[in-house]
C-alpha cells in the first residue's frame, strides 16, 4: 500500500455525515399544474426518508370485451405503457369479464412521456396478440393523492380503437394517480425499475416484514426408569437415555450401576419453536459394548402436553410407559395381558421465563423472556429510514456486463424487514422507513446489504452466478449510543473481509431516530440485569449456551426460509453472526490488543506518578505534595475528592463525546494489515480442507501463539501463588519473617496514629530522586523470592 493512498483509504473507512432532504413535501401538482394541493406543506409520514414520486396505475377489471372472430373466445390481458416502460398483467383464458386487481408503479424520475397508454390485448399462441382497445391519459391531468386520504376510486373507461377516434366494445376499470412510497399500493406494486423481472421473480424483489418464530427452551429432567430389560436377561443393563427433538439429539450419562431400575436425575435442554412441529422422542438404551447400543424402550411425546413454566418453581413429574423393543414386539399381546410395562420418570417443562438466545450477547437486539405475560412496557421507539447505498461494487455478470441487484435487511428484536430489490444499480435508492418498539436501550440493531441472486423463479442466477445471496456488508448501531429524539443521518462504510483482504463494498446511507417514551423506565433499566432473572437463578453453562444458540439460529433460519418469499438461510446466518465462535488468528490478535489498550490508562497514570516522584516537573510535584498534606490532615476529604475529580473528568470529556453512532473499526479489528495466510485460515472450512503441509504450518504457528498465552497465564498464576505462600509455610523462613513483620506492624500501627503512618509512607513514596536507589526495593525482593507451585509442574 503506497503512503499517499493510505490516508485516503482511512477516510473511506470512516463514517460520513449527510444532509438528505427528509420528509414529504408536496409541490403544486405534477409538472407545475393539475395537482390537488394548492400550497407546499410537509407531512410527518415517512419523515426519515427522501420523498420518491411514483405514477400509480391500478388495473381492476374489464367487462363486455369482444371475442376473436377466428377463435370465438377472448384471452385478455392488460399492457400499461409509459414511454419505454411496459408492464403486463396475467392473461385469463376465455373470459370476457376478467378481474386483475394489479397495481403498476412508474418512477417519476424515469418518466419521459407526456401520455400514459393502457392497452387491452387478446393473447394468441401462434400469431401476434390481437389489439382489443386502449385508454390514453394525459400526464398533466393525473391527480395527486396525499395520504392519509382514502385511495382513489377506480372508474370505468370505454376502450378506444387504434387511432383513438371512436369507442369500441368493452370497458376497463382503472385508477391513475401520482403518489409516493408512503402509498398503500407501493409494497405490492409492479415497479418499472424492475421491468426485466417476470413470473415468480416479482415476489422475490418486493419489500417484506418477517417475524422470528417464538422460541422456547425445553427442559427434560430424566429422573429414573423402572423395569427396563435387555435382550440378555442374565446381564443387568448399563442404561442411558437418548432424547430427540427434531435434529437435536442429547444423551444422559451412563447409570453408574448395572440395574433394571437406573437413576440419572439429569437435565437435557432443547430449543423448539412455536407452533410446535417436532415431538420429543425418548429411548432408553443399554450400553452393550463401546460400539454397540441396544434400545430397551421408546416413547414419543407431543410438546403441547407439557407445562409452561413462568418462574423457577419446580413442575410436577410424571411416569410414562415405554414401548417395548426386540422380543417385546413379538410378545406384545402376552405382555399386555400381564399388565407389565417398563416406565420412565420425567419432569418436562417449556421454559417461558428465559430469553432464548439466537444472537451473540455482544450484539443482542432483544432481551425479553419468551412468554408475553412477563414483558415490560416499551421504553422507546426506534425508527430507521433506509435511504440508499452508494458505490456498490459489481457482484455478478449479466449479459456480459457487471451488475448488482441490491436489497437491505434490518433485524431488531423479533422483527426482520427486507427492502425491495433495486435492479441493476450500483447506487440503489430504497427510501423505506420502518419502526420497532424498544424494550431495552442497551441493544443493537443490525442492517445488512445483499445481492439478490434468486430472481426469475427456479432459473439460475444471472450470468451463472452464485446460488446464494452474496454479502455486501453489515452495519450495527447500539441504541444506547444514540441521543434521544435526534435524527442521525450518516453514510456507513460497508466493509467485508474477503480471502484477498479487507474490501470496501460501498456505503449505506441511513436516517435513525430513537424516541424516548419513558425516561424514568430507561434509568430504571440501567440498574437491572440485562437478561431475565431466570438466567441468573438457574443459569446454563457456557457450552450449553453456545450449543443452544446454534440450534436456535438453525430454527430461525429454517422458519424464515419457509416464508414467501423466503428470507434466505445465508442472509439469516450472516445477520446472526453464525461464525462468531470460530477460531481466527486475526480476532485473537485484535482481542489481545483490546486488553492491552485497557491497561493503557493505568500505565499512563503510573508513568505520570513516576514523573511526579522523580521531580521531572517540580511545580506538579509540589502541588501533589500540597494535596497530599491536605488529605492527610483532613482524611474525610479523600473520598469526596476522588468523586469530585471523576465528576470533573466526566464534564471535561463531554466536549470530546462521539458525535456519530459507532461503526466498524478496521484498526480495532486488525483487518487492514492482516496477513494473507491468516485470511486463508479464517475462511477455511471446519474441519479443515487444506493440505497436510499447510495444516502442519498453521498448527505450529498456533502452538507458538498458545505458548505465549500460556506463559502470560502462568506468570499471573505465579504471582497469585506467591501471595498464598506468604502464610502457607511452603518457605518456612519466608513465612516466619512475614508473620514477625506482621506482628511488629500491628504493634506500631496500634500505638501510632494512622495519619502519621500515612504521612511518612507518602513522603517516602514521593521522595526526591537523590534519595532513591536504582536497585529493587526490599519488599519487591522478598516477594520475588517466594515460592510458587510452578516447581511442582511437570
Amino acid at each position: 500500500m503506497s503512503t499517499p493512498a493510505a490516508p485516503k483509504q482511512q477516510e473511506d473507512y470512516k463514517l460520513k455525515d449527510m444532509k438528505p432532504q427528509l420528509g414529504e413535501r408536496w409541490p403544486h401538482g405534477l409538472r407545475g399544474g393539475g395537482g390537488w394541493i394548492s400550497s407546499e406543506r410537509a407531512t410527518s409520514t415517512y419523515d426519515l426518508v427522501e420523498q420518491m414520486f411514483y405514477l400509480y396505475v391500478r388495473v381492476e377489471k374489464a367487462k363486455d370485451l369482444p371475442t376473436n372472430s377466428v377463435t370465438g373466445s377472448c384471452d385478455p390481458y392488460v399492457e400499461v405503457k409509459l414511454g419505454n416502460y411496459k408492464g403486463k398483467t396475467q392473461h385469463f383464458e376465455k373470459r370476457t369479464n376478467p378481474e386483475w386487481k394489479q397495481v403498476f408503479a412508474f418512477s417519476k424520475d424515469r418518466i419521459q412521456s407526456s401520455v400514459l397508454e393502457v392497452y387491452v390485448r387478446d393473447k394468441e399462441v401462434m400469431t401476434r396478440d390481437d389489439y382489443v382497445g386502449k385508454v390514453v391519459f394525459d400526464m398533466h391531468e393525473v391527480p395527486t393523492r396525499v395520504p392519509p386520504d382514502s385511495p382513489l376510486a377506480p372508474q370505468w373507461y370505454r376502450l378506444e380503437d387504434r387511432q383513438g377516434n371512436s369507442k369500441v366494445r368493452g370497458e376497463i376499470m382503472l385508477a391513475v394517480w401520482m403518489g409516493t412510497q408512503a402509498d398503500e399500493a407501493f409494497p405490492e406494486s409492479w415497479h418499472s425499475d424492475a421491468a426485466s423481472v417476470q413470473g415468480e421473480g416479482v415476489f422475490n424483489i418486493r419489500s417484506k416484514v418477517y417475524v422470528s418464530p417464538k422460541l422456547w427452551y425445553l427442559r427434560v429432567n430424566v429422573i429414573e426408569a423402572q423395569d427396563v430389560e435387555p435382550l440378555d436377561r442374565g446381564q443387568p443393563p448399563q442404561a442411558f437415555v437418548k432424547a430427540h427433538v427434531g435434529k437435536q439429539v442429547l444423551k444422559t450419562k451412563l447409570c453408574p450401576t448395572r440395574t433394571t431400575n437406573p437413576l440419572w436425575n439429569e437435565d437435557l435442554i432443547f430449543v423448539t419453536a412455536e407452533p410446535f412441529e417436532e415431538q420429543l422422542t425418548l429411548t432408553v438404551e443399554n450400553k452393550v459394548t463401546s460400539a454397540k447400543d441396544e434400545v430397551m424402550g421408546r416413547i414419543v411425546l407431543p410438546l403441547t402436553i407439557f407445562e409452561r413454566r413462568l418462574d423457577h418453581r419446580p413442575v410436577h413429574s410424571r411416569w410414562f410407559n415405554l414401548e417395548k423393543f426386540g422380543f417385546g414386539v413379538f410378545e406384545g399381546d402376552i405382555r399386555h395381558e400381564q399388565k407389565f410395562s417398563s416406565r420412565v420418570h420425567l419432569r418436562v417443562c417449556l421454559e417461558g421465563a428465559y430469553h432464548v438466545l439466537d444472537e451473540s450477547t455482544m450484539y443482542i437486539s432483544d432481551v425479553r423472556p419468551t412468554v408475553r405475560q412477563l414483558w415490560k412496557n416499551p421504553v422507546g421507539i426506534l425508527e430507521v429510514g433506509i435511504l440508499s447505498a452508494q458505490g456498490i461494487l459489481q457482484m455478478k455478470t449479466k449479459d456480459g456486463r457487471g451488475t448488482t441487484d441490491a436489497y437491505c435487511v434490518a433485524k431488531y428484536g423479533q422483527k426482520w424487514v427486507r427492502t425491495r430489490t433495486i435492479m441493476e444499480s450500483f447506487n440503489p435508492k430504497w427510501n423505506e422507513q420502518y419502526t420497532w418498539e424498544v424494550y431495552d436501550p442497551c441493544t443493537v440493531i443490525t442492517l445488512g446489504v445483499f445481492d439478490n441472486c434468486h430472481l426469475g423463479g427456479n432459473q439460475p442466477a444471472a450470468g451463472g452466478g452464485s446460488q446464494k445471496d452474496s454479502r455486501i456488508g453489515k452495519v450495527r448501531i447500539r441504541l444506547s449510543t444514540l441521543e434521544m429524539d435526534r435524527i442521525y443521518t450518516n453514510s456507513y462504510p460497508l466493509l467485508v473481509l474477503h480471502p484477498s483482504g479487507l474490501k470496501k463494498m460501498g456505503e449505506l446511507q441511513l436516517a435513525v431516530r430513537f424516541t424516548c417514551l419513558s425516561l424514568a423506565n430507561i434509568i430504571y433499566l440501567y440498574g437491572h440485569p440485562l437478561l431475565p432473572k431466570m438466567h441468573y437463578l438457574q443459569p446454563f453453562t457456557v457450552n450449553q449456551l453456545e450449543s443452544l444458540r446454534f440450534e436456535a439460529m438453525n430454527i430461525v433460519a429454517s422458519r424464515l426460509g419457509r416464508a414467501e418469499p423466503p428470507l434466505r438461510k445465508e442472509v439469516v446466518e450472516y445477520m446472526l453472526d453464525v461464525d462468531s465462535h470460530m477460531w481466527s488468528m486475526r480476532r485473537s490478535k485484535a482481542n489481545f490488543y483490546r486488553i492491552v489498550s485497557l491497561f493503557a490508562g493505568a500505565i499512563s497514570m503510573s508513568r505520570w506518578l513516576r514523573e511526579v516522584c522523580h521531580w521531572k516537573n517540580p511545580v506538579t510535584s509540589v502541588l501533589v505534595h500540597v494535596l497530599f498534606f491536605i488529605l492527610i490532615c483532613y482524611p474525610e476529604l479523600i473520598l469526596p475528592t476522588i468523586f469530585l475529580y471523576m465528576f470533573l473528568i466526566g464534564i471535561w470529556n463531554y466536549r470530546f463525546r462521539p458525535r456519530h453512532p459507532p461503526h466498524m473499526d478496521t484498526k480495532l479489528s486488525w483487518a487492514e494489515a492482516v496477513h494473507a495466510d491468516e485470511l486463508d485460515e479464517e475462511f477455511d472450512t471446519f474441519p479443515t480442507s487444506k493440505l497436510q503441509d499447510v495444516v502442519r504450518m498453521r498448527y505450529d504457528k498456533l502452538r507458538s501463539v498458545a505458548g505465549r498465552i500460556q506463559t502470560v497465564v502462568g506468570d499471573i498464576a505465579t504471582q497469585g501463588e506467591r501471595f498464598q505462600a506468604l502464610l502457607s509455610w511452603r518457605d518456612t523462613r519466608a513465612t516466619s519473617l512475614f508473620i514477625i513483620f506482621c506482628l511488629m506492624a500491628a504493634v506500631i500501627l496500634y500505638v501510632t496514629p494512622f495519619r502519621i503512618i500515612a504521612l511518612l509512607a507518602g513522603l517516602f513514596w514521593l521522595r526526591h530522586p537523590r534519595f532513591r536507589s536504582k536497585l529493587p526495593t526490599v519488599p519487591s525482593n522478598f516477594f520475588r523470592r517466594l515460592p510458587s507451585r510452578a516447581d511442582s509442574m511437570l
